[in-house]
């Protein structure tokens, strides 16, 4: 395989195919107040992230493909016996993110307009649980665009997910991130080399534009 991606072609993200994923761009994971910016995370290319997709939504919506909002919501108390054992082998003794109705939980960066699904998650896969493939898939779309927080937990995890339910799979480089460059780098290039194709959001926002 080779680390250079092919020219994106605006058939491939035609709007009537394609939907924009955005995932996990919430107070807790990218804004300064949030709980991972309080355990010492560096945000700030986070922040940046969520800069881009803001214009990436802004691009989508302008030439009609789909935006989808998917975000983490827990509920302290009520997590499975395989997720309370998990944290207690790690020694984890850290506060719950993004707590169903709390700040943390909160939307940062676009919001979410009328009409446009919003899926609620408990686990990395933006497909676990959701049923969000099958909404999909009813709608004819075939084709993700994925965008969000974090580049190696919840969009890698999201990306192999769609992977085995039959999306093609793109990643807009620019509009995730990670707390630590490496990781990002790291997994977009396992993505790469397993078949998802890379682009900016200037790279899509002309794509999109071709189509209108």
């Amino acid at each position: 395989m080779t680390d250079k991606d092919p020219a994106l072609q605006p058939e491939w993200v035609a709007p009537h195919r394609t939907a924009l994923i955005l995932i996990d761009m919430q107070v807790d994971f990218g804004g300064p107040d949030g709980r991972m910016a309080q355990r010492g995370a560096d945000v700030k290319p986070a922040q940046a992230a969520v800069e881009c997709a803001a214009a990436l939504a802004a691009a989508a919506r302008g030439a009609g493909v789909r935006v989808v909002f998917v975000r983490l919501l827990t509920q302290p108390g009520t997590e499975t016996v395989i997720a309370r054992e998990a944290k207690a082998r790690h020694d984890k003794d850290e506060p719950d993110l993004c707590v169903q109705g709390t700040h943390g939980a909160e939307f940062i960066g676009p919001q979410p307009m009328t009409g446009e699904a919003v899926i609620s998650k408990s686990h990395f896969s933006a497909f676990a649980r959701t049923g969000l493939a099958e909404q999909l898939h009813a709608l004819a779309v075939d084709t993700l665009v994925l965008a969000g927080l974090t580049t190696e937990c919840c969009i890698a995890s999201s990306a192999w997910d769609a992977f085995e339910r039959d999306f093609h799979i793109f990643i807009a480089s620019d509009a995730c991130a990670a707390y630590e460059d490496g990781l990002h780098c790291e997994a977009l290039r396992a993505l790469r080399m397993s078949g998802a194709i890379l682009a900016t959001t200037a790279e899509f926002a002309q794509a999109w534009k071709k189509t209108i």
